[in-house]
Order: structure tokens, then sequence, then C-alpha cells
């Protein structure tokens, strides 16, 4: 099969790239840069340019079997219009006619802020962020130009998405405060902790791209634990003793209202919110119409992510 792969250079892209050419396709990416190729091997081919040059995104799409959208910004708020939506509304155009079938990584970030209850793929897009608004766009231009016949499409939308390689870094935060027993709970017992380990998503886009029940289909992918369990796993690991200290969350909210806005200042607003937070995206479509099953547990993750905490410890503090 050829796969064509945009984001391919990023945190899941690379892992896409991975398992296609161990599976024998023939994978090309886009990428910005003239550097060497990152694989060594006749499957794989870069192709230079990116979304905003319609030129070069051709050569790179013609006769596509399977399309994945995984390029996205998540920092630079200017970047994101161009990217998600003029970027995507150019790539779905050269693609239509030329991909069979298009897989879009998109966001559950595009229902909005939930505070509490179960978010179905039923569930109304209510986007709120910069990032969540252009990515909801983006997934409508997809839809809108595999309704005219240019392809078939499937949606996944995943939530917190994490692993050894993440540039994100508040999970590793999360472990240091937990490390350092600086870490408390906020408000009643029973918070949700929602996040999909890369592995997952990598499994969930390629049976989006293989399972013929994925056309035309939009799916949510997350794992879920309760707060306090998700917090036990990573104590256990740490061989620390579970945080006992909780504070109300009026406390913690006056708190992140007055300090939080200092530089480097572990609470904020929006981690207040976060850390309160009651919903849960069920990846009960998926599993029901495409098979889906997590390959790699929450446990498993946070103890890989320990581990990889510990190893960077080492290799900083001064022996």
């Amino acid at each position: 099969m050829i796969i064509c792969i945009t984001g391919a250079t990023g945190f899941i892209g690379q892992k896409l790239v991975e398992k296609h050419l161990a599976r024998g396709d023939q994978v090309r990416i886009l990428s910005r840069h003239l550097a060497p190729d990152i694989h060594q091997s006749v499957s794989f081919k870069r192709f230079t340019g990116d979304l905003t040059d319609q030129s070069s995104l051709l050569n790179f799409v013609e006769g596509a079997d399977v399309l994945y959208n995984c390029a996205g910004e998540i920092r630079n708020e200017s970047r994101m219009d161009a990217l998600h939506v003029q970027g995507v509304s150019r790539l779905a155009q050269v693609a239509s006619g030329r991909v069979r079938h298009w897989v879009q990584l998109s966001s559950v970030g595009v229902y909005g802020t939930v505070a509490d209850g179960q978010v179905t793929e039923n569930s109304k897009v209510n986007p709120v962020g910069k990032y969540e608004v252009t990515k909801e766009s983006s997934d409508q231009i997809v839809i809108d130009m595999a309704n005219k016949g240019g392809f078939s499409y499937s949606i996944l939308r995943p939530s917190n998405v994490y692993g050894a390689r993440m540039t994100n870094k508040s999970l590793f935060n999360m472990i240091a405060m937990i490390d350092r027993g600086l870490f408390f709970y906020i408000g009643k017992v029973g918070a949700s902790a929602n996040y999909i380990h890369v592995d997952n998503v990598v499994e969930g886009l390629m049976i989006c791209a293989s399972h013929p029940s994925a056309r035309g289909r939009i799916y949510n992918l997350s794992d879920h634990r309760v707060l306090e369990g998700f917090v036990d796993v990573i104590s256990t690991t740490l061989n620390r003793s579970p945080p006992l200290c909780r504070l109300p969350y009026s406390v913690a909210y006056i708190i992140a209202s007055t300090l939080g806005k200092l530089p480097n200042f572990p609470l904020t607003q929006s981690r207040v919110k976060a850390l309160i937070n009651r919903s849960s995206y069920p990846t009960t479509l998926i599993q029901r119409e495409l098979g889906y099953q997590h390959i790699v547990s929450m446990e498993e993750g946070l103890r890989e992510l320990v581990q990889v905490y510990k190893q960077r410890l080492v290799t900083i503090e001064p022996q």
C-alpha cells in the first residue's frame, strides 16, 4: 500500500511511519526541511514542502491508498489557521480524486470544555480555544470534500496523548511533584484523568485506515481512570507514599488567580479546572464497530513514563 503522512516528524507521526514501514508499506512523508531521510529504506520517500504550498502536494498524494493528516500546531496560535484550515483545505483539493481514503487526526477538544459526564461521538461540537476551533474547521473541510466524492474519510479524536517521546512536559511535571511530595488534590474525590498512549493512537489510526466500517465515521479515543487511581500508579512506581493532601476548590482557585501568572508557578486557573474535571470519553463506538482494543494499558504507560523520568534524573543530577 502507498501511505502518505503529514506531520510525520511529530510525536504521533513518527510512530505511525515506523509501524507502516515495519508492515512493508510504501511510506511518503511531507517535510519542510531537506534533512537526510530518518529511515534508510527503499519504501520510504520524503517530499519537500508543506501544506501551505500546493505545488509540493501533487506528487506527494498521487495514487495514495491512505493519507493520514497528522499535521498540527499546538503552541503558536498565529500559525493554526494557516495550517489547520487553509493548509488542510489546499491538501483536500489536491487529494480529491488522487487519494482513496483520508484519515484525519483530530482532538476531543473540539467538543469544548465539558466539566462532567460522558462525551461521545454524538455530543455537540463546541470548540473554545484557537487550536480547538481550527481543528474542528479542519475536520469539516475533510467531511465536505469527502461528501463531494473526493475520497472516503475517517476521523479519530484522541484525548491527551502521552508517551516516552512526548514534548509536552505536563505529565513529567506531575510525576516530579509526586516524587518530591508536593502534589495535592483539589476538590472532591473522583476527578477524571483522560489520557491515551501514543501506541494506542497509532493503532486507532491504522484501524481507521484499514477497516471498511470506518468509512465516513468519527471515533473518540481515550483511556480513563479516576485521578486518585492514576496518581497511585505513579506513586507506587516511584516507591513513594500516595499523596494525602487535598485543598478545597475555592482555596486552590484563589491561589491560582493570585499567583498563577508568575513564571514557573505550578498552579494556574486552567490547571485547577483540569484537576477537578469529571468528564470522560468512552471508546465504546470504535471498539464495537472496528474491534479496537488498547494495546498499552494506562498502568503500563504510566510506569513507562516514570522510568523515563528516573533515567532523566540520573543524567542531569551531579554524580
